[in-house]
């Protein structure tokens, strides 16, 4: 049997998910600021995919917003940490599915969505073809991926280390590497989010985003590490790039479409479906 094309990333991420603590690793606030402009009244009542959901950590979140069904789709094991942190939000109408997002088909959805998935695929212009794919008529996409702008010091610094790393034992990475290595990281952006408040700092690295993961605590700073330096494959998304993406279907409601700059270094995009009948992918 052929090997997935992102097999070996959904591996490796399943190794973070499946050794952290049940439930969420997210904040509701850190939930509600990915899915800006998107909000509960869009969802509410809705059918709700998630491509790439990883332990389930948003799906958790987004039973809050009450949709009528939530489906998952993952390529790695971490699926069965995903159906356990579901089953304990008590919501009924779900399922989590052990699938490649970039070939998984449906009847469709009223939003679909991809948070910080895309970037890690061989592929992400096909992860994003997915995503249309599978929604309906009339309904949403929302994404979310890391930006080429704004990530200079990651994609000249930290990005050559992820492509050693990526090869080492996940325990090895997450404890030997991914901790001490963050925790420098960890006291810039505590004293970032401290100082900033009497002086302006905006001219240094990583400002906004460093004032948003600040309000976390040091294991959120080392899962975030640790998801850096274990995927054998990430990419660093310009804004040209989505438009380009965004402009090579012919099924999108063109005055619904967002793209917008999140913590300084971040892409949120999406919009909605006109008609399936017209896709040009």
């Amino acid at each position: 049997m052929t090997m997935k094309a992102d097999q070996k990333t959904a591996d490796a991420f399943a190794n973070s998910w499946n050794n952290l603590p049940e439930g969420t690793v997210y904040t509701k606030e850190q939930f509600e600021d990915w899915f800006a402009p998107l909000t509960k009244k869009e969802v509410e009542g809705s059918k709700v995919l998630e491509l790439g959901c990883g332990n389930g950590s948003l799906l958790v979140h987004m039973t809050a917003w009450k949709p009528s069904y939530l489906e998952g789709v993952d390529l790695g094991s971490s699926v069965k940490t995903a159906q356990n942190n579901l089953e304990a939000t008590g919501f009924k109408n779900w399922k989590i599915t052990l699938a490649d997002l970039t070939e998984y088909t449906s009847d469709g959805f009223d939003l679909v969505y991809s948070i910080g998935v895309l970037h890690h695929l061989k592929d992400p212009k096909k992860g994003l073809d997915s995503v249309i794919a599978n929604v309906k008529q009339n309904g949403r996409f929302h994404c979310w991926v890391y930006a080429k702008e704004g990530n200079a010091l990651i994609i000249y610094f930290v990005d050559p280390i992820r492509k050693i790393s990526s090869k080492l034992p996940w325990w090895v990475t997450k404890y030997l590497l991914a901790t001490p290595l963050v925790v420098p990281y960890f006291f810039y952006a505590k004293l970032i989010n401290l100082l900033g408040k009497y002086i302006s700092l905006k001219w240094l690295p990583l400002y906004e985003y460093s004032l948003w993961i600040a309000k976390r605590e040091f294991a959120f700073f080392r899962h975030v590490a640790f998801d850096q330096l274990v995927t054998p494959q990430t990419a660093y998304i310009s804004k040209n790039t989505i438009q380009n993406w965004l402009d090579s279907y012919n099924n999108l409601d063109r005055d619904s479409i967002y793209v917008i700059m999140r913590n300084g270094n971040s892409w949120k995009f999406g919009g909605r479906i006109h008609s399936h009948n017209s896709m040009n992918i």
